[in-house]
């Protein structure tokens, strides 16, 4: 009897047709319904036809990034964009009216070259990137007979709506004391869950996986907690509760990582403690009675500490330090100018620049006929150009599929709706399937493309379908040139930035644990209270650019061979680092149990330690700093 053998596809190919799963987020989906398409409508009733398309524009962007978290988190991940997405489109729009074709590309040259380094600071200033770009090609290539300023105002507008939505309304099912802050509940709840996942996964296989899970909730509740605010401080006992139950799952997640370390399995029962207080984070309720685990080794002493200090924490709910590490705006300009900024920043200029300049001039050959409308080919750029969304053979792929699929949907689908209801009803549509669209990016393309030749059509222009496909494809073939052209320094700069910048987080938790252990020797000031805090600071730090690090690899390693060849061996330098990080907080429990670091923990130190110097020079990454226990 014969085996069939499933075929091993390229990591390229792959990345390609994978997607990502969940339940559908019903609340986005309302979002979504209640954002383009009324706007669109209220704007034709009125006679602002225009200024409703720049709208409903804003709130398709809006809806792709609005993304599970917290209300406060959505006003930065929503709002920010949009603001830059104004600022492009008076750019674009009081320089096309001002210029000939030659400065306008030269114009819109340097603002991708801002955009594009600015993409490199993180996901928000990605985000602004991309809508600077997306407005100022709007302002310039779509004639509109409103000045620019009315042309930001109504952009901001159809964001801001979105944005209201997101604020105003409940999430269903989220209505345990204030919804207000539902997301920051289901953060913090999620972060128990990790926990007793991998607790009940320690000693087996899947333990590796859980533990970057567990990062993974660490950094979503963290973000969830820490958004932009009025105050300095938590205002509300609501909010002040959920801080503190966020901070007493740090304890608990230090010891269930170095439970893993261990890889000694423990008693089931373990894990029943953290799923009843993930309960009872999401019900708002007390915690009860947590059953105690054993106290045979440090790391249990440690967790059982960690869950009599949380059911007392759970009752109080005093508030609580997010143990976070703001960046400064040296920080960001040295990741906007450095190596990743300046080979990105580049990328996306030329990209950028190329395109418009087709554009202009197939425009000016009146290839276009009827259409008025240039904006299309480097809008197309802006998407495939970002790394944000993939590999570049994936983007590129799934934009081309895509379009395709969506403008002959649009074609037949035109064809037979009542105009402009049938349209405006199509734009509500598809704003709906937005967020869930977006877990793969054809699919997001597709309905993108079904949404913006539905507002094209209600606001004058011809159906443009073909020409749509014509140009994505043009855009693609720019995007694939460019994205293999040799540029000065070294390829792969924006995962050996994150690599970098992953070592020196890990090398930071382990001096100060390290010094920690030498604390009484040799007389280092602070309270056990001031050292732990800090402990936890470089450890969430260690964790989450190891994750950021991790994230940029991935996506190299799914690209071509040609650009994959250039960050070959990061992923074994970044296993090497996680290794460290592990190592050093079973350290630090271990240093919390006994007042010192245990032979076997120094031993794994030392030749995690020296491992990583002779691989780290390979991918570019300078040596660690000297330690004792590398030398």
């Amino acid at each position: 009897m014969s085996r069939r053998i499933a075929p091993h596809l390229p990591p390229w190919l792959a990345h390609t047709l994978s997607a990502q799963r969940g339940p559908v987020p019903w609340s986005a989906v309302t979002r979504g319904a209640l954002s383009a398409g009324p706007l669109l409508l209220v704007a034709v009733r009125t006679g602002l036809t225009s200024l409703g398309v720049l709208a409903a524009v804003a709130a398709m962007l809006a809806g792709i990034n609005d993304r599970p978290g917290s209300r406060r988190v959505s006003v930065k991940r929503i709002g920010v964009p949009a603001l830059g997405g104004a600022l492009g489109l008076v750019i674009g729009t009081y320089t096309g009216q001002g210029t000939g074709s030659v400065v306008l590309t030269v114009v819109l040259t340097a603002v991708g070259l801002v955009a594009g380094g600015m993409s490199a600071v993180g996901p928000v200033a990605s985000a602004v990137g991309t809508q600077l770009l997306v407005g100022a090609a709007i302002g310039a290539g779509m004639p509109l007979p409103e000045p620019g300023w009315e042309r930001a105002l109504a952009y901001l507008a159809g964001a801001g709506w979105l944005l209201v939505l997101r604020l105003v309304l409940p999430t269903p099912g989220s209505l345990a004391g204030d919804f207000r802050f539902d997301g920051e509940r289901a953060a913090v709840a999620g972060v128990y869950e990790a926990v007793a996942e991998l607790l009940d996964a320690v000693g087996g296989p899947d333990a590796i996986s859980r533990r970057a899970a567990l990062t993974a909730a660490l950094d979503h509740a963290q973000d969830a907690l820490a958004g932009p605010r009025l105050r300095r401080y938590a205002s509300s006992s609501t909010e002040r509760r959920l801080h503190a139950q966020y901070a007493a799952a740090l304890p608990l997640a230090e010891a269930a990582t170095a439970l893993a370390w261990a890889e000694e399995p423990i008693a089931e029962r373990a894990s029943e403690g953290p799923r009843r207080l993930a309960a009872a984070v999401r019900g708002n309720t007390h915690t009860g009675p947590l059953p105690a685990p054993s106290r045979s080794a440090p790391a249990l002493r440690a967790l059982d500490d960690a869950l009599l200090h949380a059911a007392e924490v759970f009752d109080q709910g005093r508030g609580g330090d997010l143990h976070t590490r703001p960046r400064s705006a040296g920080d960001r300009l040295r990741a906007a100018f450095g190596s990743a900024g300046r080979e990105y920043g580049l990328r996306v200029a030329l990209c950028f620049g190329a395109s418009s300049a087709v554009a202009q001039a197939l425009h000016q050959s009146q290839w276009y006929g009827q259409h008025e409308h240039w904006y299309w080919l480097p809008v197309t750029a802006v998407f495939l150009v970002k790394p944000d969304l993939g590999p570049l053979a994936s983007r590129v792929l799934n934009r081309a599929a895509g379009t395709v699929l969506g403008a002959l949907l649009f074609a037949g689908l035109a064809a037979v709706l009542p105009h402009p209801e049938g349209l405006i009803a199509l734009v509500a549509l598809s704003g709906a399937l937005i967020p869930v669209a977006t877990r793969h990016f054809a699919a997001q393309t597709a309905v993108a493309t079904v949404l913006i030749l539905a507002l094209v059509m209600v606001g004058g222009e011809p159906q443009a379908s073909a020409g749509r496909i014509g140009e994505t494809l043009l855009a693609c073939a720019i995007v694939l040139i460019v994205g293999h052209l040799p540029m000065p320094g070294q390829r792969g700069g924006g995962v050996r930035a994150r690599l970098a910048a992953a070592s020196e987080a890990a090398h930071a938790y382990l001096t100060h644990v390290l010094d920690e252990a030498d604390a009484p020797r040799i007389g280092t000031s602070g309270t056990p209270s001031d050292h732990r805090a800090t402990r936890w600071t470089l450890r969430r730090e260690a964790y989450r650019t190891l994750a950021e690090a991790r994230s940029a690899i991935s996506l190299s390693a799914h690209e071509l061979p040609a650009l994959a060849r250039h960050t070959e061996g990061a992923d074994e330098v970044a296993d090497l680092l996680e290794r460290l990080v592990d190592t050093t907080t079973a350290c630090a429990v271990h240093l919390d149990d006994t007042g010192r670091i245990g032979p076997r923990h120094e031993e794994r130190l030392a030749a995690v330690l020296t491992e990583l110097a002779r691989r780290g020079e390979r991918v570019g990454l300078r040596p660690p700093p000297r330690t004792p226990l590398a030398g």
